[in-house]
């Protein structure tokens, strides 16, 4: 590992997902990119201004990460619920205001992205492109309905990172683009809906993202455009 980028760098996963690669690979430059200043002050580490949802903003970040090729790039960013709407438990709560925020953030995002972001990695070396994903957004796992905006976000960019798998995988055979479910976190996203998770499926950032990265270091070219869970468990689609 010489380059690793994670967007998202200030929230309670990437964040964690900062802390842990500066740990598990010291050799390593980190890019971590927010809109906010991620606050971690460690000499291998390079912070950034970035907004999912502004791609003027993502093309800059993009600009800035001096060459020489990028081993990973991880997106920690999403959005489940706002000051202004939560998730919706039936087809009556469905808007059209709230899906497209919904959707700027999980799908589109990510998307733009990947767009200028996958270009950055090395094209003749094992190198990943990941995005935080959810087990909701399987569609044939798909028990219970509800949270109609989120489950089909992220089922949306699931879409969208399995698409791109099969586009890099004809400029590098070592390349993967792949999908990852970190759990149930304790982050901010997820403290409204903590009340019926078992405490022992409750994790910390840390835990989540010490997890997501030995996930990603077992993965091979065979892997890519599919989803794994914080365990390494494949989920469906």
């Amino acid at each position: 590992m010489e380059r690793i980028v994670i967007v998202g760098a200030s929230g309670g996963i990437g964040r964690s997902l900062v802390e842990e690669s500066v740990r598990r690979y010291p050799s390593a430059q980190v890019i971590a990119l927010s809109r906010q200043p991620c606050g971690i002050d460690q000499p291998n580490v390079v912070p950034g201004q970035l907004d999912i949802t502004e791609e003027a903003s993502i093309i800059s970040a993009a600009k800035s990460i001096p060459d020489g090729g990028v081993d990973r790039v991880i997106v920690a960013t999403g959005m489940l619920h706002d000051d202004h709407s939560m998730p919706e438990k039936s087809w009556r709560d469905l808007t059209a205001e709230n899906m497209a925020k919904i959707y700027a953030v999980n799908s589109i995002g990510p998307a733009l992205v990947l767009k200028h972001f996958l270009p950055l990695l090395h094209r003749r070396q094992r190198a990943q492109f990941a995005a935080i994903s959810a087990r909701v957004g399987s569609i044939s796992d798909n028990h219970l309905g509800g949270w109609y905006s989120y489950r089909a976000s992220k089922a949306a960019l699931n879409m969208i990172l399995k698409s791109a798998s099969i586009e890099y995988a004809r400029k590098n055979s070592e390349g993967m683009v792949v999908g990852l479910h970190p759990g149930t976190v304790d982050t901010g996203l997820s403290k409204p809906f903590q009340g019926n998770v078992p405490e022992d499926k409750l994790f910390s950032a840390n835990h989540s993202a010490q997890c997501l990265l030995a996930v990603l270091d077992q993965l091979t070219a065979a892997d890519t455009g599919k989803c794994f869970a914080w365990d390494g468990k494949e989920i469906p689609a």
